[in-house]
């Protein structure tokens, strides 16, 4: 058992959006396998069924000066930003078919964006960053939790004879936050996936300004190549577009228990449709 596998570049966002509505259609007529479209976008920020405007902070003169547009789309989720230097992945599977998990007679949604999720958290492990899930916060995030930020301040010095042993301090803690790696997102029609994933590579932070991402204002944004040059990773390769293309396609396949089968282009996939009518 197999997923096609189409890499396409950096494809406008309605141009893509076409794109996957033929794979769609092939796909639950049952004329084409299992795909996975993996592309970037230019800037353009796309609203889930979820969403709220308010969470666009600039307005929509000010996006469209910039050539930057705004869909609004039948994902889960609230808004989000794509652009150059992420990694957008739309899996359009049957939920239907022999995954792992599967305990009916589909693989829930659910249960459908936690292999995703596992597949990315593999993906940023491959660049040296340690990634996680986080309860009822949909994606994929950086570790969190608390470091020593030094000595508050000191007590004072005593000697062994007054029965204590050195210097006693009292320490500060500092909580780290986790920052989202990842943006997952998808609609399911007739058992049918549809929509994915927004895996930042090197992405332009400073894009994500523009909104409230995901509508979650606690947790900031991060990208591979911040994480990795934060943490003075050398042992790693450093992330770009075709090595995180590369680590993704290996991991999915890894996780979906499929081999990855790669096509040159989309006429190159929708062939088979026409081939087997």
């Amino acid at each position: 058992m197999f997923i096609h596998l189409l890499s396409l570049g950096r494809v406008p966002y309605a141009e893509a959006l076409e794109i996957q509505r033929r794979v769609i259609a092939a796909r639950k007529q049952d004329l084409i396998g299992d795909t996975l479209l993996l592309l970037e976008h230019p800037p353009v920020l796309t609203l889930g069924r979820n969403a709220s405007r308010a969470n666009i902070l600039v307005s929509d003169e000010w996006l469209a000066s910039r050539g930057v547009e705004v869909h609004e789309i039948d994902r889960g989720g609230d808004v989000t930003y794509h652009g150059p230097g992420q990694l957008i992945g739309y899996p359009i599977v049957d939920l239907r078919g022999e995954w792992p998990g599967k305990r009916g007679p589909h693989l829930g949604p659910v249960d459908f964006v936690r292999l995703v999720e596992e597949a990315l958290i593999r993906t940023c492990a491959d660049f040296g960053v340690m990634a996680k899930r986080i309860p009822r916060l949909t994606g994929v995030w950086t570790l969190g939790g608390t470091h020593d930020s030094g000595s508050d301040h000191s007590r004072g010095n005593v000697s062994a004879s007054d029965g204590r042993h050195g210097e006693i301090r009292e320490k500060k803690l500092s909580k780290i936050v986790e920052k989202k790696l990842a943006a997952i997102g998808v609609h399911v029609s007739q058992g049918v996936t549809s929509h994915g994933f927004a895996l930042n590579v090197t992405t332009d932070l400073g894009d994500f300004d523009w909104i409230v991402p995901c509508g979650i204002k606690d947790h900031g944004v991060t990208s591979l190549e911040l994480e990795t040059s934060h943490r003075g990773r050398r042992q790693h390769q450093e992330p770009t577009m075709e090595r995180a293309i590369h680590a993704t396609a290996r991991n999915f396949g890894r996780v979906f228990q499929r081999q990855m089968l790669w096509c040159d282009s989309i006429e190159q996939l929708l062939a088979q449709s026409r081939n087997r009518v």
